[in-house]
């Protein structure tokens, strides 16, 4: 069988009304991704030769999500909403004149897999088959649309729960809306679609008994109830969300990862974590996070956009930002909070230390307390710190500067200028001592509180009298 030609057709023109957002329903996030980019993602895997997206007017954010991903997606727009087979319609120019088998998909059913939908694309490949959907078997099959079969297991009907008769609502399989469908066939069947039902719309799903009344055969693939599972309001956003996290750990932990207590640690779509990491509590990993090998983070850190070298340590109670890079070797500990670093390999800073705009060599030691001021309220300024350069605590580098190889900063210094290789720079207040000035503050004090006693004592009296 030769390698099918693929389009796909993802519908998202719903208004997701019981999301009670003014984010369209199909953007918001799963793992750090929508479930659009969910959805296109799953599609691009079978390399589309083309794909589209079906929107509602009220909602272009949509379309632009979608180019964002997709720069070629075709964008087409249904208004008013009339039902599936009408936004179908409306993406007609995808398969126009295409040869090969078009994938209908869902933005709010995220998670249909790759090998699913290949499985459904060379199902409608078979001779003389027009179109295979995706069915399942939910505990509950209330208002989904039953999938009627022959002795042969070939799909017959698809029949909606509003106009199914009693005898066809006792049927168990229903249909999760995903199909896929021989392109020359759906360009010929959408014309034949009528609005003729309760909810008088156009049914995609009118087109298995269109292709059985030409003779033409309809296959089930089956998936369970979880791979099809749609999201329509936040809770079962969250539900959404907790299936994927526990995946996305049990696929950590078979990696070689070491998770102390997994349903604490949340992952993103993209997180890339090699083995023999180990990862304590309460640690979120946000988008764009690579780890390599050998590193341990600590309990409750937070980390975006950064790529962590081997052997590193992480926290407790650690924040890496967009942009920081760390070195083999480093470490970085509680409370401090880097962002778009480069930091070199084996270097320390410990604790309570703001790294930004910065670039930090090989070996260096940071102290506590220590800020790279980077901002003068217009724009951001680097600070280079040399390779063994030694920062004490509680010192402020005021960017752009660079501190030299091997140089030391003194404690508590403000440091504006740059520092020289080897040197020592200290830029704070002369310590001045004065000789019996407590013994005076205090006995000043005493005599103050004494008279205010007494002049509390005599108010009392008069008031008595």
């Amino acid at each position: 069988m030769t390698e099918p030609q693929i389009a796909v057709v993802v519908l998202a023109a719903g208004h997701g009304t019981r999301m009670r957002s003014s984010l369209p329903k199909v953007l918001h996030q799963i793992a750090g991704r929508s479930m659009l980019g969910h959805v296109l993602d799953a599609a691009a895997a079978l390399s589309p030769a083309r794909s589209g997206v079906v929107i509602g007017d009220h909602a272009p954010e949509v379309g632009a999500a979608a180019r964002e991903i997709d720069p070629e997606i075709f964008v087409c727009i249904q208004s008013p909403p009339q039902g599936t087979g009408d936004a179908v319609m409306k993406a007609g120019d995808v398969f126009a004149d295409f040869d090969g088998v078009v994938l209908v998909l869902y933005a709010d059913t995220p998670f249909v897999s790759v090998d699913t939908l290949a499985k459904m694309v060379a199902a409608t490949q078979r001779e003389n088959v027009a179109l295979t959907v995706l069915g399942f078997r939910p505990e509950e099959p209330g208002a989904y649309g039953r999938l009627k079969q022959a002795e042969n297991g070939d799909l017959t009907a698809i029949v909606e729960a509003k106009d199914a008769k009693p005898e066809d609502l006792k049927i168990g399989l229903v249909n999760s809306g995903v199909m896929a469908v021989n392109a020359a066939f759906l360009r010929k069947g959408l014309p034949l679609l009528t609005n003729a039902n309760a909810k008088q719309e156009y049914y995609l799903t009118d087109l298995a008994a269109i292709a059985v009344g030409d003779g033409l055969r309809c296959s089930i693939i089956e998936a369970d109830e979880a791979e099809v599972m749609g999201v329509n309001s936040r809770h079962e956003l969250s539900q959404a969300e907790a299936r994927w996290q526990a995946r996305a750990r049990r696929r950590a932990m078979d990696q070689g990862v070491t998770l102390i207590d997994p349903q604490t640690v949340y992952f993103s779509y993209d997180t890339v974590i090699a083995n023999d990491v180990i990862v304590e509590p309460n640690v979120w990993f946000g988008v764009g996070v690579r780890v390599d090998t050998g590193t341990r983070i600590k309990a409750f850190s937070h980390l975006e956009d950064s790529n962590i070298g081997a052997d590193v340590q992480i926290g407790p109670f650690a924040r890496l930002r967009p942009g920081a890079r760390l070195g083999k070797g480093t470490k970085v500990g509680n409370f401090v909070e880097i962002k778009k670093a480069d930091i070199g390999e084996n270097v320390a800073i410990s604790h309570l230390a703001y790294i930004g705009d910065a670039h930090i060599g090989n070996g260096a030691n940071i102290g506590a307390g220590t800020i790279t001021c980077n901002y003068d309220g217009y724009d951001k300024h680097l600070t280079e710190i040399g390779a063994g350069a030694f920062v004490g605590s509680n010192s402020s580098l005021v960017a752009p500067i660079k501190i030299g190889d091997g140089a030391y900063v003194g404690s508590g210094s403000v440091i504006t200028k740059n520092v020289n290789n080897d040197a020592l720079s200290v830029a704070r207040g002369r310590q001045r001592d004065i000789p019996g000035w407590g013994k005076k503050f205090r006995t000043a004090k005493e005599r103050n509180a004494e008279g205010n006693n007494a002049k509390k004592s005599a108010l009392g009296e008069k008031n008595q009298k």
